[in-house]
């Protein structure tokens, strides 16, 4: 079977089944003649079992364990069942603090945010973990400088384009080679910055802004 079929027949996206395959919980044979994927019922009846333990919840390396024989299902469910239960127990805290919260008729504004999270503090000294949508919120700061970088490296290649088009039609009126070269190397050499600033500023915000996230 190709990979379109196999997509629609078990329900699961080229993309997470190619996914599959890049963390070794699925190897289809090759086609010897052309070296495309050749999947089977084996591989199927892999990725229907992948398909209901994801659903479940169940990490990746967990279902690694279970089909390498490390664990059987039942272990892995207990483990399992153990994470799902202290989430259980996370949100149940939540809810108990936001239902606590329901009943107040403060503005933001005038809401005492220190004792309440004071009182979080001694939750999370006893176990408590809450969600953390800060590092949700941090991703939201690279689409800024990604869509900045492709609109500046677009502008710079159709420059250049316009460049090299103009030259083409047009060569004995055209400046010589060289100087049209190094015309063309400036917006090449802007978008090769802009792309170098790009790569700068994601490694600041994946490891200093996200490190100081941490912190709160």
């Amino acid at each position: 079977m190709r990979i379109n079929e196999v997509e629609a027949l078990v329900g699961i996206t080229k993309k997470n089944i190619r996914f599959y395959e890049a963390e070794g919980l699925l190897t289809p044979r090759r086609n010897s003649e052309n070296g495309y994927r050749d999947y089977g019922d084996a591989d199927v009846a892999v990725l229907r079992r992948i398909k209901l333990l994801r659903k479940l919840g169940v990490p990746l390396e967990e279902i690694r364990q279970m089909q390498s024989g490390a664990h059987t299902v039942g272990d892995g469910m207990r483990r399992h069942l153990v994470t799902l239960e202290r989430e259980q127990e996370n949100l149940a805290a939540a809810a108990r603090l936001c239902a606590g919260l329901t009943e107040c008729r403060d503005k933001l504004e005038t809401l005492d945010a220190q004792a309440l999270l004071e009182q979080m503090d001694e939750m999370e000294q006893r176990g408590t973990t809450f969600q953390n949508k800060q590092r949700l919120d941090i991703r939201f700061r690279y689409v800024a400088p990604v869509v900045i970088t492709l609109l500046t490296v677009a502008l710079m290649g159709s420059i250049g384009a316009l460049m090299a088009w103009g030259y083409v039609q047009d060569a004995e009126n055209a400046p010589p080679l060289a100087i049209m070269v190094a015309l063309a190397a400036i917006p090449a050499a802007v978008a090769g910055g802009v792309l170098l600033a790009l790569v700068q500023r994601v490694r600041e915000i994946g490891r200093r802004e996200l490190d100081e996230a941490r912190q709160f």
